[in-house]
């Protein structure tokens, strides 16, 4: 019965990152246009958060060689899927390719991203300190529905249906719950791997944050920079308060 509700809770989680997907759906395809700069500044600053996020506990525990290699291989990985995806955007409209593209490595490095959460997960869930699992329960699904939203962006400019964007953001997730039974099972095994698999995702997102999204969001143009900075500024104070609401919440 543990097993399954951990498995559930871990779903749950999944799913909350669909509900960020659900504001760029309203906003729709002509607005999305319109406030480029400001989105893709926004996916710039969730996505930074999260991977500097991802960073305190191994620096906290000492893991500084795990967590180094682990950033140094999520880089990597980040230029390696670039130059696998160059050919796929050569092939389709500049525009178009270059957002597809986009859409492309933002799943896959949030996709990443969510496995160590799940393992955090579970093995907060089979932790004896009281009210853990429940507080890392709440606080991995509130910064889903953020990383959602991350999601949805470029998927819209992309030109992706309201169905695909909801569907993908949940996708981002759905390593959560195989993570979570997984570290629920094994505790002390995934522990050892958690400052490697949280550097990898950390190096993951901040390499696509400095490679793509802010060179695209502080491109050429009248008033993209002033957009790009207030996305990137109101997405790391919201997840700022974020971070501060749970941990006012915890202590």
């Amino acid at each position: 019965m543990d097993i399954l509700t951990v498995f559930l809770l871990a779903t749950f989680t999944a799913l909350a990152t669909g509900l960020g997907a659900l504001p760029v759906s309203w906003i729709g395809p002509e607005r999305v246009r319109r406030y480029e700069p400001f989105l893709l500044g926004v996916t710039a600053g969730v996505m930074t958060a999260a991977s500097i996020g991802l960073l305190v506990d191994p620096i906290r525990e000492d893991k500084l060689i795990p967590l180094v290699v682990g950033i140094v291989l999520g880089v990597a990985f980040l230029f390696a899927a670039q130059r696998l995806l160059e050919g796929r955007e050569a092939s389709e409209d500049p525009d178009v390719g270059r957002h597809i593209t986009r859409s492309i490595l933002v799943f896959a490095v949030l996709f990443v991203h969510s496995l160590p959460e799940g393992f955090a997960l579970g093995s907060a869930w089979a932790s004896t300190v009281a009210g853990i699992g429940v507080f890392v329960f709440i606080a991995i699904s509130l910064q889903n529905v953020p990383e959602g939203t991350a999601t949805a962006i470029p998927m819209a400019q992309a030109g992706y249906s309201r169905l695909r964007q909801f569907g993908a953001a949940v996708g981002t997730s759905l390593p959560q719950p195989v993570g979570a039974v997984i570290a629920f099972v094994l505790v002390e095994q995934v522990n050892a791997l958690l400052p490697w698999s949280l550097g990898f995702a950390a190096g993951a997102m901040f390499a696509l944050v400095v490679a793509d999204l802010l060179p695209e969001a502080y491109g050429s143009g009248d008033g993209r920079r002033g957009m790009a900075t207030g996305g990137v500024v109101s997405a790391l104070v919201a997840m700022a308060l974020l971070a501060l609401v749970l941990s006012l919440a915890v202590g």
